[in-house]
């Protein structure tokens, strides 16, 4: 059964991303001319502008000479019917590109005959390489059908990719299987710009105290756990006892969670801890919650990396640390790669929190910055406008 429902989907993406898409953009570009500084930027997800792009657009809309749209497919909301539509509704706006933007994985923009002149720029919305993903892992539970990845790929038709530095460059050429290496190109991710903006730090720890005046004046522990299971049905886990927190820390602390977008349900907090626990992963980005913690709790979730810009105290709550490994896995060894200490049980994690008080050392941090977001330094829209547009559009 499981092998015949293999089968009729892999049958049914080639039928749409083999010929009826390819197809619908032919079409297009027979009756719309691609539009001189035309950018595009595809959204997977959501409905407005991601942080990755939001930089870009706002220098562009300083050059008449460029003009932008936007394409938001909703891949996990809008179900089988809701993506194709999309889909086909984005082919004109998608003609009429010189240049596209993406962030994620595009099967989309991949299977299309791209016109001379047009080109797709993958600015990727992780930072370095963490949990695998891509080709990396089709052998995995996690991972995609590897003959789907081989026929119709998810990161075709790429002019760059751009990574947060070097030394990861291999990870994302194996994940997405680029025959090129030079497509690669570390020049930092755009989003991580705003951890070098004072301003930027002071208004996130602003405007947390005015959605949640409790904050004020307290020390903010950002829980922050990547996702279980599948995209579409995505769930957090629930292991760290918030009461435990709210005992130790409830005069001086308060506790932010911030689940993955994929993930639909809201966090259940114990009524108890209502006064010092919140969820806010509709309020506040992640940016902004990262700028606002004093220490961040996490699992497998790549926002280490752009905390590590931050210097702050950061600990790994794996308590499902086996399992994870054998369902998605790692780049690197993860005990040796974390830049804090890996942990299984809420009381080590409150006792530890409690140190972090007293002492705290960066060595770790420092070294983890270094290797793995060392073109993330305040300039990397800078430098990927540069690249693409051959000015920094300042």
């Amino acid at each position: 059964m499981g092998s015949l429902k293999s089968t009729l989907k892999f049958l049914a993406a080639d039928a749409v991303y083999g010929h009826m898409l390819p197809n619908a953009y032919r079409k297009a570009c027979a009756q719309y001319p691609m539009v001189k500084g035309r950018v595009v930027f595809v959204e997977n997800n959501g409905s407005t502008l991601s942080e990755n792009f939001s930089l870009i657009s706002q220098r562009l809309e300083k050059h008449p000479e460029y003009s932008q749209e936007a394409v938001f497919l909703h891949e996990t909301t809008a179900g089988l019917k809701g993506r194709l539509d999309n889909s086909k509704a984005s082919m004109r706006v998608l003609a009429e590109a010189e240049y596209i933007f993406l962030n994620d994985a595009s099967q989309l923009v991949s299977c299309l005959p791209l016109r001379d002149g047009t080109r797709a720029f993958q600015l990727w919305h992780a930072c370095g390489a963490f949990k695998k993903w891509g080709l990396s892992c089709v052998d995995l539970k996690y991972g995609a059908d590897a003959r789907m990845f081989k026929k119709h790929p998810y990161y075709a038709n790429l002019s760059l990719v751009s990574v947060s530095s070097p030394d990861v460059s291999w990870a994302y050429q194996e994940a997405m299987g680029i025959a090129d290496a030079s497509t690669i190109k570390p020049l930092g991710v755009s989003r991580t710009d705003v951890f070098f903006n004072q301003g930027f730090l002071v208004r996130s720890k602003e405007k947390l105290a005015r959605l949640f005046p409790a904050a004020d004046g307290k020390q903010v522990i950002l829980y922050a756990p990547t996702f279980r299971g599948r995209p579409a049905t995505a769930a957090t886990p629930h292991d760290l006892d918030i009461q435990l927190l709210k005992e130790r820390f409830a005069d001086t602390h308060v506790l932010i969670i911030k689940q993955h977008p994929f993930v639909k349900d809201p966090y259940a907090i114990p009524v108890e801890c209502a006064s010092f626990a919140y969820e806010v992963s509709g309020e506040l980005s992640i940016s902004e919650l990262l700028a606002c913690a004093d220490v961040c709790i996490t699992d497998y979730s790549s926002i280490v990396f752009e905390y590590s810009l931050l210097d702050r105290p950061i600990c790994f709550f794996a308590t499902d640390l086996e399992d994870y490994r054998s369902w998605r896995d790692f780049y690197y060894d993860f005990e040796e790669m974390t830049p804090g200490p890996v942990f299984t049980t809420s009381e080590d994690v409150v006792n530890w929190v409690d140190a972090t008080a007293h002492r705290f050392s960066n060595d770790r941090i420092a070294e983890f910055r270094d290797k793995f977001m060392r073109a993330c330094d305040g300039h990397s829209t800078d430098r990927i406008c540069t690249e693409v547009f051959g000015s920094t559009l300042e």
